[in-house]
């Protein structure tokens, strides 16, 4: 679907590998595979893991889609959206002949695919649904459908709490999905994700206790689905160098240069910014965006939410930037991201709230400014600034997939004095810092032998061994 969602589930693959001598295969399109062939080969012979991919390719002249476009990256509407996906449900005859062919002991596949947990049903094999979230979304989202506290306010911007959480967490109508108020296209296809989560084998979350424990025991016991959190997937893995810069798709800067320019920074001076593959910005709201990043005074190493883009920003920012150096960084493409957090010279990351994004931020021990956009973000951002208190916000309210000239405008002058909260030298931005290093900490343990995730995925690969003997001594 999106490197979000390819990336973990690569991750997943790498993570069972390690467990058990666990053989794993990875069915995707061949432009998807092409992204992490690199970093499966260096797996394989650097550890003997046994891990290999299957290509099936999309029927995209069918649904009237161009070649290449194979993932939500390449669409631009929603109506090219809903053709990717039943192009993609029209692969389910081809995967259950490769599943038929490859005798699997279980199915991990994205929530997304509702459909496969037909198939697996069909071929007796147990489907786990991987979420690509972390366990607090999903229970928020639990709660606003059971209790509906958004209909019970008067306006889109008034605040109201979500009941029965563990923590008081409030949201106002205009932060959430569509979906959720009942006016999108898309109200069908999640009836169909909801039904197949309760028929599966149960869901794996890349998360891990010490962050959202509270959340962990309420989605397993008061919305009664069993789980597993095996996350940071990608620390399982240990990630060399290599892995860092390759992750999710080719660099777009070297490396060397990229951590060049890093090394000539003081510690915690640099802000990073990176918005994800899939968000799009008005002209107006890049313009603000640099405006606030030049009178802030802090380095910014940024990643460009899209290439075609970079001509909108001011003449003085691409002089400021480009030009100097010392002032900023742009990198046009991809960024290798774990590499960037990862360095000293990091102080915070201005971040769109993706899920992947804040565990990678977590991970390295970095504050964040959260900047949602659409899907979970909101709930994310909620976790991060109201539960955690990992980070500070923005101040956008309002969810929106696709940006248009009529987006509200989050101004400068607020994305400025969020960077100085994150970023500057009071109280509240050395708390922040102090709680996002334990939760790195945590992190840490949490993969270790012993460690919660650990110790679930060991549990989850037994369940499946017990799952298989069961049905070969029922047959």
């Amino acid at each position: 679907m999106a490197p979000g969602h390819m990336m973990p589930m690569v991750d997943i693959a790498r993570a069972f590998a390690t467990h058990g001598n666990t053989k794993a295969t990875i069915i995707t399109t061949p432009a998807n595979a092409s992204r992490f062939n690199d970093t499966i080969i260096r797996d394989t012979d650097n550890s003997g893991h046994q891990i290999t991919f299957l290509t099936i390719s999309l029927p995209l002249k069918e649904v009237g889609l161009p070649e290449g476009c194979d993932n939500l990256v390449s669409t631009s509407t929603r109506e090219t959206t809903f053709k990717l996906f039943r192009a993609i449900e029209m692969l389910q005859p081809m995967l259950e002949t490769m599943l038929v062919d490859n005798k699997p002991d279980c199915i991990v596949s994205d929530y997304l695919y509702p459909w496969t947990v037909d198939v697996a049903k069909r071929l007796g094999i147990p489907r786990l649904a991987f979420s690509g979230g972390c366990f607090f979304n999903c229970c928020v989202s639990y709660n606003l459908e059971q209790f509906r506290p958004h209909d019970r306010v008067e306006f889109e911007r008034q605040p109201f709490a979500v009941p029965n959480l563990p923590d008081e967490v409030t949201l106002t109508r205009s932060q959430l999905q569509d979906l959720v108020k009942g006016n999108t296209d898309f109200n069908e296809l999640f009836e169909r994700l909801r039904k197949a989560e309760k028929n599966s084998f149960g869901v794996l979350m890349n998360s891990f206790y010490g962050l959202e424990s509270a959340y962990v025991d309420y989605f397993r016991n008061e919305m009664g689905i069993k789980s597993w959190h095996i996350g940071p997937l990608f620390l399982f893995n240990k990630p060399t160098l290599d892995d860092k810069v390759g992750r999710g798709d080719k660099s777009s800067i070297d490396a060397h240069k990229c951590l060049q320019w890093l090394d000539s920074k003081k510690p915690n001076s640099v802000l990073y910014i990176c918005f994800g593959s899939l968000s799009r910005f008005t002209k107006s709201q890049l313009i603000e965006m640099a405006s606030a990043l030049n009178d802030s005074g802090q380095d910014d190493d940024q990643e460009e939410i899209e290439e075609e883009q970079q001509h909108w920003l001011p003449n003085w920012f691409e002089e400021t930037v480009l030009e100097n150096k010392d002032k900023g960084l742009v990198i046009k493409g991809w960024a290798p991201q774990l590499l960037i957090l990862e360095h000293p010279a990091i102080g915070g990351f201005l971040t769109h709230c993706g899920w992947n994004s804040i565990l990678e931020g977590v991970c390295a021990g970095v504050p964040l400014i959260t900047w949602p956009l659409f899907a979970d973000q909101f709930y994310n951002e909620k976790l991060v600034t109201q539960v955690l208190k990992i980070g500070v916000e923005v101040g956008n309210m309002v969810w929106k997939t696709w940006a248009t000239d009529e987006t509200e405008l989050v101004e400068k002058e607020k994305i400025k004095i969020a960077i100085e909260r994150v970023m500057g030298v009071g109280e509240e931005a050395k708390e922040i810092r102090r709680k996002v290093k334990e939760f790195s900490e945590l992190a840490y343990k949490a993969i270790d032998e012993g460690g919660s995730s650990f110790n679930d995925v060991n549990e989850l690969l037994k369940e499946i061994s017990m799952h298989k003997q069961y049905y070969m001594v029922k047959e």
